[in-house]
């Protein structure tokens, strides 16, 4: 699975080098356009990377026009990342460019997903790895397979 894993990932990043994206930039536009308006370092919670490392990634966004900052209404001090449209199609094709890449024939995008879901149960049960790593490595994988605990608000 790794192995696999890994070549996906490579693959992946490969052709969302088109899009001006990553890997690491579609986590980031995934939960920004699931969440809303969040800081830099709720972003970054949520992916589960440090501020700074999120920092650059956000640059990134901001610099192809897939995301915008705007001033906090609750805190003017610090600001918030938005989705643009641009940030949404982008996110809209990496989808696609996933979706192609999983559907090798052995199995359909659904039935790969409920598998891997099914692993995971199945590992989480077993505590050899906590469902919070994984779901800080692929938050979309788990989110139907148990809800994320809550988590503060900058």
């Amino acid at each position: 699975m790794s192995t696999a894993a890994r070549m996906f990932e490579y693959n992946w990043n490969r052709k969302l080098q088109a899009l001006g994206l990553t890997h690491a930039g579609v986590m980031a536009l995934d939960v920004i356009s699931r969440e809303g308006g969040l800081t830099q370092a709720q972003v970054a919670h949520k992916v589960g990377v440090q501020a700074q490392t999120m920092g650059k990634t956000l640059t990134r966004l901001e610099a192809h026009g897939h995301i915008a900052r705007e001033r906090n209404a609750v805190d003017r001090r610090s600001y918030v990342m938005v989705l643009t449209d641009k940030g949404r199609r982008a996110l809209a094709e990496a989808a696609e460019i996933e979706h192609d890449l999983a559907g090798t024939g052995v199995l359909d995008h659904e039935e790969l997903r409920q598998a891997l879901e099914q692993v995971i149960r199945d590992l989480s049960e077993t505590d050899t790895m906590p469902l919070d790593v994984v779901r800080a490595e692929d938050p979309g994988l788990v989110s139907e397979i148990a809800p994320a605990s809550s988590t503060p608000r900058d």
